[in-house]
């Protein structure tokens, strides 16, 4: 397998590769071929108790855990932070050779909760003493915002995620500028658009509404969004990193080579797929969007329509916006499997104890 795309890419644009939900392996492999950062999202503790080389692992440290709380939730907390510190060792071979601009691990725990700030904040605030290289990951909701408001005045590395929408950018942007000109602290401080995620929702959101339109009118809709959002903030002056996640096809990270972004994918399937590919590195992101295909996508798409204007949602519409609840209800399946997990290990180690 040819491995320099990454580091070509990385070479000739501002462009960076972020790896998401990754094995300790896999992490060592994607920081071989180029990884600057890393994305664990709640879903993990499910992978690694179902992959084939990590589940004997986490079953051990699972049952250790459970020997010791006995809040079943809480036990998920717990294991996803044992879990992903592995990973975030990985990345500090990258976090102190840029000293600290770089090598960063986000995680998002527990979904469940997520309409209460000071449960987002205490579970940070317990993440983030793990390692000087992990950054807390939080949904741009309403919830989340209260929290970040809390976190950036800690000064803690924030990861802003679930964005689905240019009002959502703005929201975390000005609250962010606003809160680093009173206390002069300014943490490093991301926000991730979920493109791959939304284009999934909308293709699927057009097929339920019988919208009439183009394949390849709908194929460019979350990279039209994205293009906005890049030119707005850059055109504003925000500070904030740009992550570009939720890969659903290669489109989702070539189209967007050019820009100082980071986009976040799979070891396999995503990031593999381009390394064996080795395609050419060409800037795309600036390549302007036609005129009919963004007039079409208005005219036709509501869910384009709320995404793309600035005004296209409120901040109390962000948790229910259709991707934003398309994407919370992956993470919540995934983290009540591990919790009906949780719950059968521990009546099997009762039962083992009274015997």
């Amino acid at each position: 397998m040819k491995r320099d795309y990454f580091h070509r890419v990385a070479a000739l644009t501002p462009t960076k590769m972020w790896i998401n939900n990754v094995t300790p392996e896999e992490a060592r492999m994607a920081i071989a071929a180029g990884a600057m950062g890393c994305t664990q999202n709640p879903s993990y503790t499910w992978k690694m108790l179902n992959h084939q080389t990590g589940r004997m692992h986490a079953l051990g440290l699972l049952d250790e855990i459970v020997a010791n709380c006995e809040d079943d939730n809480e036990v998920e907390c717990i294991l996803q932070r044992k879990l992903v510190q592995r990973v975030a060792e990985a990345f500090m071979t990258a976090y102190e050779r840029t000293d600290g601009a770089h090598g960063y691990v986000s995680i998002q725990g527990d979904p469940i909760h997520e309409e209460d700030a000071q449960v987002i904040i205490d579970e940070g605030r317990k993440n983030r003493q793990m390692s000087p290289n992990i950054m807390i990951k939080i949904p741009a909701t309403a919830a989340g915002l209260e929290a970040m408001e809390t976190l950036i005045e800690e000064n803690t590395p924030l990861n802003a995620t679930e964005v689905m929408g240019l009002s959502q950018v703005i929201d975390v942007c000005e609250m962010y500028e606003k809160i680093t000109a009173r206390t002069k602290k300014k943490p490093v401080m991301y926000f991730s658009l979920i493109t791959g995620i939304y284009d999934e929702w909308l293709t699927n959101e057009v097929a339920a509404q019988e919208i009439g339109i183009s394949p390849d009118i709908l194929y460019q809709a979350g990279l039209v969004i994205a293009k906005k959002v890049y030119r707005f903030v850059h055109d504003r002056g925000y500070s904030l990193g740009f992550i570009g996640g939720g890969v659903r096809g290669l489109q989702h990270f070539t189209e967007m080579v050019g820009g100082d972004v980071c986009i976040t994918m799979n070891w396999q399937g995503q990031a593999e797929a381009l390394l064996e590919l080795d395609p050419p590195v060409v800037a795309r992101l600036f390549n302007p969007v036609q005129d009919h295909v963004l007039d079409t996508l208005l005219a036709k798409v509501p869910g384009f329509r709320q995404a793309y204007m600035e005004d296209g949602l409120t901040v109390e519409e962000y948790e229910e916006f259709g991707p934003v609840r398309y994407f919370r209800d992956m993470f919540v399946s995934a983290w009540e499997n591990t919790l009906d997990l949780i719950a059968k290990r521990r009546a099997a180690l009762r039962t083992r104890t009274v015997r």
